[in-house]
């Protein structure tokens, strides 16, 4: 007579592995948000710096560059939001930005659009000679575009800064904005179309605002892109009174060099605006780069 024992040999096996994967997972949730504080401290701490620094007189900081202001010294700010660098710089940066960001958006949107609705011989070859040009370096191109931009009558001038910053941020919004595109339902347009809706029409009234967290993704990469530029607006804008933002800063750097509390508001201040633009545009642009790897 044989007795039949349950089989409890693959249960312990079983226990054992819910702990060890419990541990495994707790301890990538801490090695990630060790990443990220870490990652929030290189970048918190230098514009902090920069800040509390603004507050400080240069024989301080210089004494105590960790420490704290004591007394609080508002002076160095004023006196940057009275001088006419820090206002002509910032409007400089504000025209020669916006006319990049007017630019790239509607030309790589009616680009993107035809790449991504229409059908034509050729068009993935076009679109991957636009692909390449993001392993075309703006360097690269300083000299010849000097020249052409000379030739033109562009130089010291906003548009000869805009339009090719303009040129080298369509490759990168076009591959950006053409998934979007893609994926409203061919069953929409046909809608449209039989209620008299044109093509264009339709890219206009349907696919744009249906598109809206692509647009705002772009429009804020091609912002902070030209807020950024320096070796392009060097090159190009002559006087001091026509340079923007970063060259502002540059030419306030060299020339207040021993005043090392004034550098300091002078960049904090510089700073400012892209980084609230930024805070207001970061949900966009986050969702609008995961929106875009989903529907790719």
């Amino acid at each position: 007579m044989t007795s039949t024992a349950p089989t409890t040999a693959g249960a312990p096996r079983d226990a054992g592995k819910a702990p060890r994967k419990s541990v495994t997972s707790y301890l990538g949730k801490v090695a990630r948000w060790a990443v990220m504080v870490v990652v929030a401290i290189v970048i918190i701490v230098p514009i902090a710096f920069a800040f509390m620094g603004g507050f400080r007189s240069t024989g301080a900081i210089r004494a105590n560059p960790a420490g704290l202001p004591d007394p609080w010294l508002v002076e160095n700010y004023t006196d940057i939001l009275e001088s006419d660098l820090f206002w002509s710089s910032l409007t400089n940066s504000v025209i020669v930005a916006a006319i990049t960001v007017v630019v790239v958006v509607v030309v790589s949107a009616l680009a993107a659009y035809a790449f991504a609705r229409f059908s034509f011989p050729g068009r993935e070859s076009l679109f991957t000679l636009f692909a390449l040009g993001l392993l075309f370096p703006a360097a690269a191109a300083i000299l010849p575009l000097y020249v052409l931009l000379r030739s033109v009558g562009l130089l010291n001038n906003p548009l000869g800064v805009a339009l090719p910053q303009a040129a080298f941020g369509i490759p990168l919004t076009i591959i950006i904005l053409r998934p979007f595109f893609r994926s409203i339902p061919v069953e929409l347009e046909d809608a449209a179309s039989i209620d008299g809706c044109s093509r264009f029409g339709f890219f206009w009234r349907i696919l744009l605002p249906l598109s809206r967290p692509a647009l705002a993704t772009v429009g804020v990469l091609a912002l902070v892109g030209s807020w950024n530029a320096f070796l392009l607006p060097l090159l190009i804008l002559g006087g001091t009174d026509q340079w923007t933002l970063p060259l502002g800063v540059m030419n306030f750097t060299q020339q207040y060099s021993q005043d090392l509390a004034l550098v300091l508001a002078f960049t904090s201040l510089s700073m400012i605006p892209a980084l609230i633009f930024y805070v207001f545009a970061e949900r966009q642009l986050i969702g609008g780069l995961t929106s875009g790897a989903i529907k790719g």
